[in-house]
């Protein structure tokens, strides 16, 4: 009788600017860059517009980890959404480390249009990150 294997596939949720992240991922699949399938993508016009009640409700809602991408510094269409996107994270990284979820859960990347190899690579290696901490603790499966 084979083993049954249960390896756990974490849940990674994806905050996409529209502008460049949104538009590398497109540019991965239409590439066929091969990638892990575990993130689901939610395309937001700036990643600025992302707060810290839309990240918290992703890991209530079941979220291993959280992969917010945005433009890369002053190329923001947004003038500095993206700095503001680096602003929240950081605050929130403390909390996520109190109440047991992990600041290394989620993870903010600046992300071009034209990087879709740098886009296969951030969800590969988020992927692999989350993996190694397990499901999120703060949800009973």
């Amino acid at each position: 009788m084979p083993e049954e294997t249960n390896e756990f596939e974490p849940k990674i949720v994806g905050f996409l600017c529209n502008w460049c992240s949104y538009a590398g991922a497109d540019l991965t699949g239409t590439s066929r860059t091969k990638y892990p399938p575990n993130v689901r993508v939610i395309r937001v016009m700036c990643s600025g517009r992302v707060d810290e009640k839309l990240i918290l409700k992703a890991f209530i809602a079941g979220a291993d980890g959280v992969l917010i991408c945005g433009c890369h510094p002053g190329d923001c269409h947004y003038q500095k959404g993206n700095l503001n996107a680096r602003r929240i994270i950081t605050g929130l990284h403390p909390f996520l480390d109190v109440v047991g979820i992990g600041k290394d859960r989620l993870r903010l990347e600046w992300i071009s249009a034209s990087e879709a190899p740098k886009m296969a690579e951030t969800v590969e290696r988020f992927t692999q990150t989350i993996k190694e901490f397990g499901p999120n603790p703060m949800v009973k499966r």
